[in-house]
C-alpha cells in the first residue's frame, strides 16, 4: 500500500473516529440531562394496579410503564395524608422538618374540638403551605436549564400566602391551587378550575384526560429543549365520578367475580372496605389509566421516550375508610389515614430509559429520596442539607445497594379515615408505631406479617425500646409539635360515637354500596356530566 492510500485511509478512519466521539458525546450529554415526566396519582392505594396484584381494577398503561421501570416494592409516602407527602416530593424532607404534619386545611387545638370528635388529645398547630424559603425540585431544575410545568392538583398553599406553583419554581401552572379535590366543578368538563381554562369542545372530558392533554401540549412546546412536566393527578380523591360505560364494564365484572354479601367490617374507629369491588372507583382509575397511556405515547411520538425519566407514584395509600370508602388494599391492613402500610406504602416506579435496570427492588424507600434521586440522574450536584431526608435511589436502579437507613414518620393529628395521633419507625424488616394517647406501641415485622396482624411486642422487648429511643431522639432533633390532651375529654361521648359508626354508618355504606352494584343504578341524569363525552 502506497504512502497516499495509507494517508487517505488514516484519514477517514479520524474522521470516522471524530465523528463516532462527536455522537458519542452528544449521547451522554442527552443522559447527563434528560427530560423528567412526574407522575402522582392522588390517594391512589399499593393494591389499585394490575401490576400491584389487584384483579379488579384495568391499568394496562400504568402496568406496561411498571414492567419497564424499577418497582420499588416497599415504597413509601412521607405521610398517610396528602399535604404533607406532596411537600416531601419536592423538598426531600420528611414532614417533621419541614412542619407540614397534616393536610392543608385541617383543624387545630380548640378548633378541632369544636367538630365534636371527642377525641383524647387535641392536634398541634401545624404549617399549612409550602415555606417559600424552602429550596424545591423545580427550582433547582430551573437553575440548571429546565423548563418547569405543573398540572393538578397542588394543596400546599394559595395565592393568598404567595405558595402556587409559579411561586415554586414552576413556569406554568394548569389547575393547581389550595383545593385539595375536583370541587370546583367535578371530574368532568366544565371543571371551573380557576386556574384552568375549559376549552371549546371540552365538555364531558375526564379531568384526568384534560390534565394529560395540557402535559402533552407543554411537552410538544418543548421538545427541543429540556423539561419537568410535573402531573399531579386530582383522580382517584372523592368524591369519586365515572361514566355510566366504564360503570357498567366494572359492574358487570363485579357481578361476574361474585359480589359478596357484606362489603364492609369495622376498624378501630371506621367502617372500612373489605373487597375491591367499587365499580364507579375502578372506573375512575381507569380514566387516570388512560390518561398516563396518552402522555406516555405523545413521549414517544415526538421521538423523547429514550431521553425522558418517568416516575410514577401516589400522596397516601388507597381510601379504605373515610372519604368514599372507595378501595381495598389487599394484603395490607388499612388505608388512606391510617398508620399502618396501608396508608402509606404507595406503588412507586422510576424508568430510566438508557440504564439497565433491576426490575424489583425490596429496599424501604420514601417519596423524600426522589429529589435527590432525580438530581443524580440529571448530574446535578446533589444538596444534601436541601433534601435533607432523602437519598439517591440511583444505585438502587442498577441493582447495586445504598446503606440501610431508618425511615421515620410523624403525625400528632386524627386523619379523617380513622388515623390515630402516631410517631413510625421502619428499620429493616421491622417497623414500631407509637401510638401519642397512652404511649404505647405495636412492633411488626413486616417479612413475616405484611398484615400487622401480629404485634411482635412482648416478644421483642429490646428491639422495641432500641428502636423507641431511636425515633424518640430524631424528634427531639427535629424539635417538632405534639397533640396535647383535652382535660375536658369525654370517654362515653366517644365510645357513643364508635357505637353510631357500627350500628348507623355501616349499614348505610352497606345500603349505597348493594345499590351502585344493581344492573339499573344510576347517580343523577348525565353521569355527573360524562354523559356528552365520547366513550
Amino acid at each position: 500500500m502506497n504512502t497516499l492510500n495509507k494517508t487517505l485511509i488514516n484519514l477517514a478512519l479520524g474522521l470516522l473516529l471524530l465523528c463516532s466521539c462527536k455522537e458519542a458525546q452528544k449521547t451522554i450529554e442527552n443522559i447527563k440531562k434528560p427530560n423528567i415526566l412526574f407522575i402522582v396519582v392522588d390517594d391512589l392505594g399499593y393494591a389499585d394496579l394490575g401490576v400491584m396484584g389487584s384483579e379488579y381494577y384495568e391499568t394496562p398503561n400504568i402496568d406496561n410503564l411498571a414492567d419497564k421501570s424499577t418497582v420499588f416494592t416497599n415504597g413509601y409516602a412521607t405521610c398517610a395524608v396528602c399535604t404533607p407527602s406532596r411537600a416531601s416530593l419536592l423538598n426531600g424532607q420528611f414532614t417533621a422538618r419541614h412542619g407540614l404534619t397534616q393536610y392543608d386545611g385541617a383543624k387545630s387545638g380548640q378548633l378541632w374540638k369544636a367538630l365534636n370528635r371527642h377525641t383524647k388529645l387535641l392536634p398541634p398547630e401545624f404549617n399549612h403551605h409550602l415555606d417559600q424559603a424552602d429550596i424545591v425540585l423545580p427550582e433547582v431544575l430551573k437553575d440548571n436549564g429546565y423548563a418547569t410545568f405543573f398540572a393538578g392538583k397542588w394543596h400546599l398553599g394559595s395565592e393568598k400566602n404567595r405558595s402556587l406553583p409559579t411561586n415554586h419554581g414552576f413556569d406554568i401552572n394548569q389547575g393547581g391551587y389550595e383545593r385539595g379535590g375536583p370541587y370546583s366543578g367535578g371530574y368532568f368538563s366544565p371543571f371551573n378550575n380557576p386556574y384552568m381554562q375549559d376549552d371549546e369542545g371540552e365538555q364531558g372530558m375526564s379531568m384526568s384526560m384534560k390534565l394529560a392533554k395540557e402535559t402533552s401540549k407543554f411537552i410538544h412546546a418543548q421538545k427541543d429543549s429540556t423539561f419537568l412536566a410535573y402531573l399531579s393527578f386530582y383522580a382517584v380523591h372523592s368524591p369519586i365520578q365515572t361514566s355510566q360505560a366504564k360503570w357498567k364494564k366494572y359492574r358487570d365484572k363485579a357481578d361476574s367475580m361474585g359480589i359478596a354479601e357484606k362489603g364492609f367490617e369495622m376498624e378501630r374507629i371506621l367502617p372500612a372496605r373489605k373487597y375491591q369491588d367499587n365499580p364507579v372507583y375502578a372506573g375512575l382509575i381507569e380514566q387516570v389509566d388512560e390518561a398516563v397511556g396518552s402522555v406516555l405515547n405523545t413521549l414517544k411520538e415526538l421521538g423523547l421516550e429514550k431521553n425522558t425519566i418517568v416516575v410514577f407514584t401516589s400522596d397516601n395509600g388507597g381510601v379504605t375508610s373515610g372519604d368514599n370508602y372507595s378501595s381495598n388494599m389487599l394484603q395490607l391492613r388499612g388505608g388512606k389515614g391510617y398508620q399502618w402500610e396501608g396508608g402509606i406504602r404507595v406503588p412507586y416506579f422510576i424508568h430510566v430509559p438508557w440504564m439497565e435496570q433491576k426490575r424489583r427492588n425490596a429496599v424501604p424507600v420514601s417519596g423524600a429520596d426522589l429529589f435527590p434521586t432525580l438530581l443524580d440522574l440529571a448530574d446535578i450536584p446533589l444538596l444534601p442539607e436541601v433534601h435533607a431526608d432523602g437519598k439517591s435511589l440511583e444505585p438502587l436502579l442498577k441493582g447495586d445497594t445504598i446503606e440501610e437507613r431508618s425511615l421515620y414518620w410523624h403525625y400528632p393529628h386524627y386523619g379523617n379515615q380513622g388515623g390515630e395521633p402516631v410517631s413510625i419507625i421502619r428499620k429493616g424488616d421491622w417497623k414500631l408505631i407509637h401510638y401519642w394517647e397512652d404511649n404505647h406501641q405495636e412492633l411488626y415485622n413486616l417479612k413475616n406479617d405484611l398484615g400487622e396482624r401480629n404485634n411482635t411486642l412482648m416478644g421483642n422487648k429490646t428491639l422495641a425500646l432500641e428502636m423507641k429511643k431511636e425515633l424518640m431522639d430524631w424528634l427531639k432533633e427535629m424539635d417538632t409539635h405534639y397533640a396535647e390532651v383535652d382535660t375536658e375529654w369525654d370517654e362515653k361521648a366517644r365510645q357513643e360515637r364508635l357505637e353510631s359508626h357500627k350500628n348507623i354508618l355501616m349499614p348505610r355504606l352497606e345500603n349505597q354500596r348493594q345499590k351502585m352494584l344493581l344492573p339499573d343504578w344510576k347517580p343523577n341524569d348525565d353521569w355527573w356530566g360524562s354523559a356528552i363525552a365520547k366513550e
